[in-house]
């Protein structure tokens, strides 16, 4: 069996100052190492995590190691997107990926031109009747409990590869999507329709008409070649209830200094330093809500909007649902996690002590606020799974 790498190391995670560069702990050194990923995997990288990491192979390189694993919960993920067509490459030629058994590789990075728009794919596959096979590779690293989604980032260029694909299939080639998904664990597939909802309704309009899986695999610390554990379920029902551009959302932002601040009829408010979350909802429109709340110059609306103007915007994270209860219970997730609250700040329609928390750390960064927004993303979705 293949080994990908001579000498693999174990660091811990301290910090991304980029998104292709990471900090580590490496036995009490401080180093930097290249991170060939440019997903957010905001649900995997905690100050304290183990990595994998190889010395660079490049003699100019800025760094002089390169990331190529993490681990979740004790299990081992590969990160290094640079070998995912390798990958790919060994399921198919062993007859590990089910109802593929018949498909072997006939090229690499396969460039089809048609009408005036030229697309490469990442593996041409053939079969004994010499039918073509485009076939994409993606590499999925958003997991929950049992369930996986991918993109972790909002991707035009991965939707539109999709159109490409049905307008080829169309056109006669057999074409399709291979998700390998870096986590055993996960039982269920679906594409992420909280954080790209048009990636999301492409991926339903399409996936009908195109020959894809998604795959869980199983690496170890020697990131040997993996086996498939399993192909993931498609429960695209889920998708009708869910994908709809509506639900709740935590804004996170960051004041730099402690604030006296007037807040509508509210009167005068006291903030003090630190990083804040704000849960809100809306039932139509929330994409639009959450880019409203960014804006700093706006008319004074929400409670929200006075406070905005003196903060920094972090990051705003949908959660698209069609409970009806999700706000309020959102809200008292997150002041679970939380370190204070500021009484009654956007909860004067509800019974809720506030919709406003705060915390020292950047809840982006930190593990017990991340499982709250996982929870609510991806692992209530299990009841609907099943």
């Amino acid at each position: 069996m293949k080994v990908l790498y001579d000498t693999i190391l174990k660091a811990k995670y301290t910090g991304r100052p980029n998104r292709f560069v990471v900090t580590l702990d490496l036995n009490g050194e401080s180093v930097l190492a290249h991170l060939p990923n440019p997903g957010r995997m905001w649900e995997l990288l905690f100050t304290g995590v183990t990595m994998y990491i190889v010395p660079h192979d490049k003699p100019d390189a800025k760094t002089k190691y390169r990331v190529v694993g993490i681990e979740r919960d004790g299990v081992v993920i590969m990160l290094d997107t640079n070998y995912s067509n390798d990958v790919a490459q060994h399921l198919i030629e062993n007859k590990l990926i089910p109802g593929w058994e018949e498909w072997r590789i006939v090229r690499r990075e396969y460039t089809v031109k048609l009408h005036g728009t030229s697309s490469r794919f990442d593996l041409l596959l053939t079969n004994d009747k010499d039918d073509e096979f485009l076939l994409e590779v993606k590499s999925c690293t958003l997991f929950s409990k049992t369930g996986a989604m991918f993109p972790d980032a909002i991707t035009e260029r991965g939707r539109k590869h999709l159109l490409h694909l049905k307008e080829l299939q169309n056109e006669g080639y057999h074409t399709g999507v291979l998700f390998l998904v870096q986590w055993d664990k996960a039982q269920w597939f679906l594409p992420d329709y909280h954080t790209d909802l048009e990636f999301a309704k492409t991926f339903k309009e399409v996936a009908p008409s195109l020959d894809w899986k998604a795959v869980a695999v199983a690496w170890d610390e020697t990131f040997t070649m993996p086996t498939v554990t399993h192909e993931c379920s498609y429960p695209s029902s889920i998708l009708d209830t869910e994908a709809h551009d509506s639900g709740v959302y935590v804004m996170v932002m960051h004041l730099d200094h402690d604030l006296d601040l007037e807040v509508g009829s509210k009167g005068l408010m006291h903030f003090k330093a630190g990083y804040y979350m704000y849960v809100g909802s809306a039932k139509a429109n929330l994409t639009k809500r959450i880019e409203r709340h960014k804006r700093k110059r706006k008319k004074m609306h929400w409670h929200l909007d006075y406070f905005r103007g003196h903060c920094e915007m972090i990051a705003g994270l949908p959660i698209r649902t069609s409970l009806d209860d999700a706000e309020c219970a959102l809200a008292d997730a997150v002041r679970g996690v939380a370190e204070w609250d500021v009484p009654k700040f956007g909860s004067s329609d509800c019974d809720c002590k506030s919709h406003l928390f705060g915390m020292t750390e950047n809840p982006i960064h930190n593990k017990k606020f991340m499982d709250v927004v996982e929870d609510y993303r991806m692992n209530k979705l299990d009841v609907l799974v099943k």
